[in-house]
């Protein structure tokens, strides 16, 4: 009888917390109507009766290759091989290729303008694009352009009477928010489903890609790619965009939203160049992790640091150094290595931009203009969570190499390719100049190096007259 009265009393408990947070939230612009209010439960209804009207599906129409071609063959009498030579016009043609159609979700963004936000991989190979809106109306869609590294793409449609949504502010989300996920799941119709922020800065899924995903435990299907997460205002916080699942390919809580900030960067370049023509800074970087940060010395909690700067690029005519830690681009802050190559990638080329990093424990800001080459230039990351410790290589002192570079040094001049020291990326013909920022040209001195550093060896080589930095923990 005790454990009754203990439940009931958890019940009503739970029913005056319900009613309070209604009270409360009516405080807010969470469109709670007062018929929601009245019954003491909040409401979602009133947001997405707006919100719903700015999602559509789209429905893509592919054309799947075949080899299926006529042909006479060897077989055919000449009398009829002839007669077709010389009609051509009643040639049969060949097979036409079967067809494809697939489904996903789109977000209308611009009204005035008819302009659509959707998934890379919704529209890929599209050869007919129709959008279905939320009354139902089916209008033909043309592409304006698409970004495979982000998943984005931006089409347009005709016509009146579109409800859009706006873009919310990325800096005001934080995990645990409440968001709901708008789309067209197996194509059974309009649905939303609700969850929190899981976590922020999700990357990995495709090391290729640019990647800075928001993570949700709203149910993401198949056919929700393209779709809307939005927050209890009805604003678009980002683009769902993939799911991790099972075997089944069902949702499992675990799916993933290009944010709202690199929407609105993508759809700039898409407007402009219908591409995103990315932007180069030529560097190389790492994320400086507090071992790193310890093993150079400098007195930072976050930032990229530079490993290598590629020749003619923008990174070298500002003056960019090896070992400089990267902390702000052009007003944006950096805390790691992909917070850069994000940010470098979405720059518009020629843009000029202030680059405020550390040198040798001092700030400074250098001045560039972001360049544009080849894309496989951009802000590569290079790993810093190397497991092997320095062994397994041949080194001599020397003052100047074959190759002309004109430094004391030590040259790394053989090295075993199974060894620790070639999987800490050391090569045969580098030569190491410095280890944890101190100058190295002997093996007196290169062994002093190592015996002051407690868990992490930041070692400098001139490979190719040029500089890279590695990263080699100690065990």
């Amino acid at each position: 009888m005790n454990c009754i009265k203990q439940v009931t009393s958890v019940r009503r408990s739970s029913g005056l917390l319900v009613l309070l947070l209604t009270i409360l939230m009516s405080n807010f612009s969470y469109g709670i109507s007062k018929e929601a209010l009245q019954a003491g439960f909040p409401s979602l209804a009133p947001m997405l009766e707006k919100s719903t009207q700015a999602v559509v599906n789209i429905r893509v129409t592919k054309r799947i290759p075949t080899n299926a071609e006529f042909s006479m063959g060897e077989n055919v009498p000449n009398e009829v091989r002839r007669f077709f030579e010389s009609r051509p016009d009643l040639m049969p043609r060949n097979r036409q290729q079967p067809l494809a159609i697939g489904a996903g979700s789109g977000v209308i963004i611009d009204a005035e303008q008819g302009y659509i936000i959707t998934n890379h991989h919704v529209v890929e190979g599209a050869s007919n694009i129709s959008v279905q809106l939320s009354d139902q109306r089916v209008i033909e869609a043309s592409l304006i352009g698409s970004d495979q590294a982000t998943d984005i793409a931006l089409l347009q449609i005709p016509g009146d009477d579109l409800v859009d949504i706006k873009l919310a502010d990325i800096e005001s989300v934080q995990v645990g928010d409440y968001v709901v996920a708008i789309g067209n799941p197996f194509g059974i119709g309009q649905t939303v489903t609700s969850g929190i922020v899981s976590a922020l800065g999700r990357a990995g899924l495709n090391n290729q890609n640019y990647e800075d995903f928001i993570q949700t435990d709203a149910s993401i299907n198949v056919g929700n790619s393209g779709g809307a997460l939005v927050d209890l205002e009805g604003r678009l916080v980002g683009i769902n965009t993939a799911i991790i699942s099972g075997n089944g390919g069902g949702s499992n809580g675990i799916g993933f939203a290009v944010p709202s900030d690199m929407v609105a960067r993508v759809i700039e370049h898409l407007q402009r160049d219908g591409e995103v023509r990315r932007g180069i800074l030529g560097v190389t970087i790492a994320t400086a992790t507090p071992e790193i940060i310890a093993s150079l010395d400098v007195d930072l909690q976050e930032g990229a640091i530079v490993t290598s700067v590629l020749r003619d690029s923008a990174a070298q005519r500002a003056g960019v150094q090896v070992s400089d830690i990267i902390v702000e681009i052009d007003g944006r802050p950096i805390d790691n290595s992909r917070e850069l190559r994000n940010t470098v990638g979405l720059m518009r080329q020629g843009k000029e931009v202030d680059l405020v990093l550390y040198r040798n424990g001092e700030k400074t800001t250098l001045q560039t203009t972001i360049g544009g080459a080849d894309p496989l230039l951009v802000s590569e990351e290079v790993g810093a969570g190397l497991n092997q410790t320095l062994s397994g290589a041949r080194l001599r002192s020397v003052a100047r190499t074959s190759d002309g570079i004109g430094e004391l040094g030590l040259l790394v001049e053989q090295i075993d390719p199974r060894s620790q020291a070639a999987l800490a990326g050391l090569q045969q013909g580098d030569v190491i100049v410095q280890v944890n920022r101190e100058s190295v040209a002997s093996l007196d001195s290169f062994n002093a190096a190592i015996e002051n550093s407690d868990r992490f060896l930041a070692v400098t080589v001139v490979r190719e007259e040029r500089q890279m930095l590695l990263f080699i923990p100690r065990t």
